[in-house]
């Protein structure tokens, strides 16, 4: 910027590298509103499955005074499966939308694991979250790791978590239940119910896992990849800083 530019940037307030740079930013539309709704319920609803999930796995001790004044493992149970049918519900709807919403809904529910270019593209991700590559290439949607990371970290594993949370909600419900009737050959395929419940609670663990490394990947592609991740997923818009 020149001396005379400048001086007249000061003299009318106006930042020309600040407006050149704003030129240069891009955006895009990306993800719809029934998905950005989604997302957000579906963290909720997997915040609560978590915590009352690890008290139901390890319950808290026995209440003082009368049984009956008492109700608190009851109301953590309650919110459980309240919040697993809104988690199974909302994967329904989730793939509704993949059916009639954008390309980009889609990208959740399939990767191009048979095509070369799609494994470059990967080991390109890989360089840039080891902190080898420079810079991480440009995706408008979910970048190819990221893409595979849904899939295998967060899709089968909530199936997985769903079918086995049903089934054992299905025991308890007693035969000829709908849950049981949908999910009771789950016990016996896995042994018997104890070992389900092992599964069903490693899963969570697993869940926890991926949200962490979800999170983390989030934040630092937005403050180092140069584009928007988690404002994306409250405006809809990816924005390109540069």
């Amino acid at each position: 910027m020149s001396a005379t530019t400048e001086k007249l940037s000061h003299a009318t307030g106006i930042d020309e590298g600040a407006v050149a740079h704003g030129r240069s930013i891009k955006s895009v539309y990306v993800y719809e509103a029934p998905v950005r709704v989604w997302h957000w319920i579906n963290a909720l609803a997997i915040t609560v499955l978590a915590l009352t999930g690890y008290f139901i796995g390890s319950p808290l001790p026995t209440q003082p005074g009368e049984a009956s004044a008492n109700y608190l493992m009851g109301y953590i149970r309650f919110a459980h499966f309240a919040a697993g049918y809104i988690l199974a519900v909302g994967l329904i709807g989730r793939t509704y939308w993949a059916i009639v919403g954008n390309h980009h809904a889609r990208e959740l529910y399939w990767v191009p694991l048979f095509t070369k270019a799609y494994w470059v593209e990967v080991l390109g991700m890989l360089k840039w979250y080891a902190f080898i590559s420079p810079r991480p290439g440009r995706y408008v949607g979910h970048n190819p790791l990221a893409r595979f990371a849904m899939f295998f970290g967060y899709l089968v594993l909530t199936v997985f978590m769903i079918v086995t949370g049903f089934a054992l909600y299905g025991e308890g419900a007693q035969m000829g239940s709908w849950q049981e009737r949908m999910f009771g050959w789950v016990i016996p395929l896995f042994g018997q119910s104890q070992d389900v419940h092992t599964w069903h609670h490693l899963g969570m663990w697993a869940l926890i896992v991926f949200i962490i490394v979800h999170i983390y990947a989030a934040i630092r592609e937005d403050i180092m990849g140069r584009s928007s991740v988690v404002s994306t997923m409250i405006s809809g818009h990816r924005t390109f800083k540069d």
